[in-house]
Formats: structure tokens, C-alpha cells, sequence
């Protein structure tokens, strides 16, 4: 399957639409793009439930299963995504 550089593109434009202040992929995606079989990301800025209406989108409109964690309030596991992922946003 893979992720393509048009669909990152494509991810920060949403994103972006939503009212992201950040973005961060992390997991396959970064690790391995041309082997990845969903996209993973942590976003601030999206409050509440239009976090969630934005990953729907992101995953009809890309085709892909998708992850997406919000990166407030941060915990463990958010820390580890800034310090491991690559800002897209």
C-alpha cells in the first residue's frame, strides 16, 4: 500500500482547514512510508470532536486507515511523539 508525498500534502491542507496549529506524523508512516498501511498523527488546535470529524475525512478522502491522537493535555506517550515524529505542521 504505502503512503504518498501527495497524500501528506494533502493531510496538512485538511488539517489546516480545521484549524491545526500542529501536526506530527509518527509510527509506519515515518518509519517506513513505501510499507505503511495507515497513517498515524497527533494534532493540536482541533477542538473536541472535530478532531475526529477531520480523521474520518482524512480517511475517506486518502483511502488509508488513520490514527489521530490530539496532543493536548500532553501525556507520556505525546512526549514521546515530539520528540520521535516528524512535524508536518
Amino acid at each position: 500500500m504505502g503512503i504518498q508525498q501527495t497524500q501528506i500534502e494533502r493531510t496538512i491542507v485538511l488539517a489546516k482547514a480545521y484549524g491545526a496549529t500542529r501536526l506530527i506524523l509518527f509510527g509506519s508512516a515515518l518509519e517506513a512510508p513505501t510499507q505503511a498501511k495507515d497513517l498515524d498523527l497527533a494534532c493540536d488546535g482541533v477542538p473536541g470532536w472535530k478532531l475526529y470529524e477531520l480523521g474520518a475525512r482524512l480517511e475517506e478522502e486518502l483511502q488509508i486507515p488513520l490514527d489521530i491522537v490530539p496532543l493536548s493535555p500532553p501525556t507520556r506517550f505525546t512526549r514521546l511523539i515530539e520528540t520521535r515524529g516528524k512535524v508536518l505542521l
